[in-house]
């Protein structure tokens, strides 16, 4: 992630043989196997593309394994208008919140890591009425 504009964005790449985008940012292309790729700047805003709610706790290493406080999450796929879909950590999993092509915004989430510390990652957020 990069801070541009007091707002992060995703750093992603773009292949200058087939102009395809990708993320997260790579030596090569992994639609064409290009060596020649732009760091790109992704769009901070997209819209939401496919959703569910992850039941049950994710692996570890990285994430803590910590069934026992457990809380189900949304994950989703968004996508970036004129660039790509990127797999995303959600903010919201109520299913009467959240519809196929809302438009969501880029975030951050802190998140438990095996060594029992907190890290940032990115995730994206409902864009509500009135907050664009």
């Amino acid at each position: 992630m990069v801070s541009a504009g007091g707002r992060y964005r995703l750093r992603g790449g773009r292949c200058a043989g087939c102009g395809d985008h990708h993320f997260p940012l790579g030596a090569t292309c992994p639609r064409c196997g290009g060596a020649e790729i732009a760091e790109t700047v992704l769009a901070d805003e997209g819209v939401l593309w496919s959703w569910t709610v992850q039941r049950f706790p994710p692996p570890s290493p990285p994430y803590a394994r910590r069934p026992d406080d457990f809380v189900p999450f949304g994950l989703g796929y968004v996508e970036l208008p004129g660039q790509l879909i990127v797999e995303t950590l959600l903010t919201d999993s109520d299913p009467a919140r959240l519809r196929i092509g809302m438009p969501m915004r880029l975030t951050t989430l802190p998140v438990l890591v095996e060594s029992g510390r907190t890290a940032t990652t990115f995730a994206f957020a409902p864009i509500e009425e009135g907050q664009r």
